[in-house]
């Protein structure tokens, strides 16, 4: 998992590279430019040799990152427009150096290749100019340091760097977006970039929506900050990626002598008269996750129209119900007895709301295993007042809306800073919280939060959170068996799980696919993650 850091926090790792390690921070800043402009060769067809770029620095280290960039494509063979919006006698320290040194290529040079100008409120024009002439520009502005709205002029600039984006002349923005706080996924009146190039670690404003759609494309790049001072960061963010899949499923591989009952059991308790698609999904998504053995328990007039549905490994049993079809108090020791063999229990996909829930409560209270709660199953326990452990942990799969229930508030504005009511409610509840959305939010107990990467909106149609949840139980079951730790499991699992969705749209698009479809990219899922190394 990749740290993300706060602007203090990546300013703590820079002082203590310089101080603590003795790398000068005039070398970081080299280390930053080299990287740059190592990822705009890699994209840029031919070579940046002949091509124009347009660098719009601010006067802080970030425009000092532009302007020894410029220097580095003008040596390369590049045509360079530098444009330091500020004046040169307001900088210091390395971005001083740095714009100097831009200065002295001018002097020393007269090919015409190069120039670097200082540029005031009232200079928009030539700067318009410069960006409708050039193959790319780079924004070089504020970066990290922005802690203020952008005054009137910065806005306009912002809006005309932002118009090139998408076109044949590209954007790169340094480390983050201008406009952009770095501590934040909210989006204003910042640039909007083709690619970000940001540095030692990933910042709130790359990775969480909406601003990191600012972004485009995103590099983190490594400029010599030893790893430890990352590590010992006092963050507890992290981005996802595809080695924590990858771990966690070569920890739970087949042995030779592997067989279903070493595999884990997963037990679903799913489904009813009117939802029987919800059981069908999560119980064969629970067996292409690995599981040696799925049971789906339904209410007993649901389950010959569930069995139909499901694939022919998967077993279904049906349960006591009431008159109305649902679920009845005398199925929980019905489920007490089945879920003995159990290594994980799911409750809640397509599950009846009848006038007495209180079997839900029962069966949450009265588990063996660590288990899975999504839909029908948190609708019951809204608000939500039980408490996880170490030793049998809960795993809840809420969307906004039901996330909301189970903290017992209507109030859209509760869910304003997601991530931090997320963390709350994990730490409060001792839980694991699954909390969907555009970027799904794993939060766990000791405060850690988790940004998953993968998946896209086509995964925000019926069925795909059942068919999450059979994926979580399928692995939960695994690591209950084979002794993985529940963490690295829910956050391999959604990784997986989107990863799914993302080969399902490549495959139909976002309007055509289906929960099913990313059950069946669950194969292409597990290969390009191993094969991904």
């Amino acid at each position: 998992m990749l740290k993300v850091l706060s602007a203090e926090e990546m300013r703590e790792v820079d002082r203590l590279t310089t101080e603590k390690y003795g790398i000068p921070s005039i070398d970081l800043m080299e280390n930053a430019a080299t990287a740059v402009y190592k990822a705009i060769s890699e994209r840029c067809v031919g070579g940046v040799s002949g091509k124009r770029f347009a660098i719009l620095c601010g006067k802080g280290n970030n425009g000092g990152d532009g302007a020894a960039l410029a220097r580095i494509l003008f040596q390369n063979g590049a045509s360079v427009s530098v444009f330091l919006l500020g004046q040169l006698a307001d900088t210091i320290g390395d971005a001083r150096t740095n714009f100097e040194r831009c200065f002295s290529i001018i002097a020393n040079n007269d090919n015409g290749r190069f120039s670097c100008r200082e540029i005031g409120p009232d200079d928009l024009e030539v700067v318009a100019t410069a960006v409708d002439d050039c193959d790319c520009i780079v924004d070089a502005i504020f970066g990290t340091g922005l802690e203020r709205p952008l005054r009137a002029h910065w806005i306009a600039i912002a809006e005309l760097i932002s118009s090139k984006s998408g076109s044949l002349c590209r954007v790169v923005c340094v480390d983050v977006p201008s406009g952009l706080s770095a501590d934040s996924g909210v989006i204003g009146q910042n640039v909007f970039g083709d690619l970000t190039v940001t540095f030692t670690a990933p910042k709130l404003a790359n990775v969480f929506p909406p601003a990191m759609h600012a972004n485009g494309e995103l590099v983190v790049a490594d400029i010599g900050s030893p790893r430890e001072l990352i590590e010992d960061s006092p963050s507890k963010i992290f981005v996802s990626e595809a080695v924590d899949a990858r771990k966690w499923l070569r920890k739970t591989d087949f042995s030779n002598d592997s067989h279903k009952y070493k595999r884990g059991h997963a037990l679903l308790i799913v489904g009813s008269r009117d939802y029987a698609g919800a059981a069908a999904l999560a119980g064969n998504a629970a067996m292409r996750s690995g599981a040696g053995l799925v049971t789906v328990a339904t209410t007993r007039s649901a389950q010959a129209a569930i069995s139909s549905k499901m694939i022919e490994e998967v077993i279904t049993r049906g349960l006591d119900e009431n008159d109305a079809g649902k679920l009845s108090g005398a199925a929980v020791s019905e489920i007490e007895t089945l879920s003995r063999r159990a290594t994980a229990v799911a409750i809640g996909c397509g599950l009846g709301v009848g006038d007495d829930m209180a079997f839900v409560r029962a069966i949450v209270e009265n588990r063996r295993t660590p288990m899975i709660i999504d839909a029908g199953g948190l609708t019951a326990l809204s608000p939500f007042d039980l408490h996880g452990s170490d030793e049998l942990p809960l795993i809840l799969t809420p969307h906004d809306g039901e996330f909301r229930q189970i903290l017992g508030t209507s109030d859209k504005s509760d869910l304003d800073d997601r991530l931090g009511a997320a963390r709350d409610f994990a730490t409060k509840c001792n839980v694991f919280l699954v909390l969907k959305g555009e970027r799904v939010l794993i939060a766990a107990p000791d405060g850690r939060v988790v940004i998953n990467p993968t998946g896209n909106s086509g995964l925000g149609k019926a069925g795909n959170g059942d068919t999450l949840t059979g994926i979580l139980t399928g692995f939960a079951a695994q690591a209950s068996a084979l002794g993985a730790d529940v963490f690295e499991t829910v956050v391999a699992a959604v990784y997986v799980a989107g990863l799914a969705g993302d080969i399902a749209e490549e495959r139909y698009g976002k309007r055509a696919m289906t929960a099913s479809d990313v059950r069946d990219a669950l194969v292409e899922a597990y290969r390009r993650i191993e094969a991904n190394d």
